[in-house]
């Protein structure tokens, strides 16, 4: 039997330790609550060094504590993003305090996907010209490595006048942006006719990693095309195994950020 002086100081320890322990995990709470604007602001500058960005599209992230929330920078080439340009929009794609920022015209990308698509956690908007051939034939792009497995899940193809007939082929409003993510559906990417693209993810680095190996993997199939002969993909089933990884482009992720930083101004400027 546990003599009572041992089990008094036993108590007294466990007892100076819970709250010390408390507070650890409320920061840590805390901290998962927190947007991660310094991400997207790297996410923006990656993008960009790859060339996936240029002096258009756009990278956004839902909001980690109010699913109904997303960040997206003001309207402005990617790569000059800063924390100061990171502003807080609703579902209907306005701006919570916007004081005097303007916003990108095509928001709603992001508002209508995020709306559709509660798995979804990040979106990417490009113009990346390798993916337009495919967007503007009919040339399905397939899988052809296994970077880019999440391919072999299918790459629709979004034709603006199927929703609206004759237009600009920008998504200007919510009914737009409504039907691109119809036509993502479940899908990890999208194309769209003389345009670009759209690519989803759970995750800032996934979905930055993902719309960098959807570029390499769109001049892998141009260049496998001139070769002539016949091809061969990456199977659905052999995808679903490469996408059981929740972390797959970690590594690459932390690679490009740290080149990201050494090569640009500061995130908070």
């Amino acid at each position: 039997m546990i003599e009572r002086r041992t089990f008094l100081t036993a108590l007294t320890a466990i007892l100076a330790v819970a709250p010390g322990r408390s507070a650890v995990q409320a920061r840590q709470a805390a901290t998962a609550s927190e947007p991660p604007i310094d991400d997207l602001v790297i996410g923006n500058r990656v993008l960009a060094m790859e060339g996936v960005l240029d002096g258009m599209g756009h990278i956004s992230v839902r909001h980690p504590a109010r699913a109904q929330r997303f960040l997206l920078a003001r309207s402005m080439a990617p790569e000059l993003v800063t924390r100061d340009d990171i502003l807080e929009y609703d579902l209907d794609g306005q701006a919570i305090d916007a004081r005097g920022r303007t916003s990108y015209l095509e928001r709603f990308i992001h508002s209508e996907i995020y709306r559709a698509r509660p798995d979804v956690n990040a979106v990417v908007h490009c113009h990346t010209a390798s993916l337009i051939p495919f967007a503007d034939s009919d040339v399905p792009l397939r899988a052809m490595y296994h970077m880019a497995a999440f391919v072999a899940d299918g790459v629709p193809v979004f034709d603006i006048r199927a929703a609206a007939g004759m237009t600009d082929l920008l998504i200007r409003d919510a009914r737009l942006g409504r039907a691109l993510a119809q036509t993502l559906g479940s899908k990890s990417a999208a194309l769209m006719r003389h345009h670009g693209a759209v690519v989803v993810a759970t995750s800032i680095p996934n979905v930055v990693g993902r719309s960098v190996y959807l570029d390499v993997n769109a001049r892998i199939q141009i260049q496998t095309a001139v070769l002539g002969g016949k091809a061969t993909y990456v199977e659905p089933a052999e995808a679903k195994l490469r996408m059981v990884d929740p972390n797959e482009y970690a590594r690459a992720w932390d690679l490009w950020k740290r080149k990201a930083l050494n090569s640009s101004s500061p995130v908070g400027r």
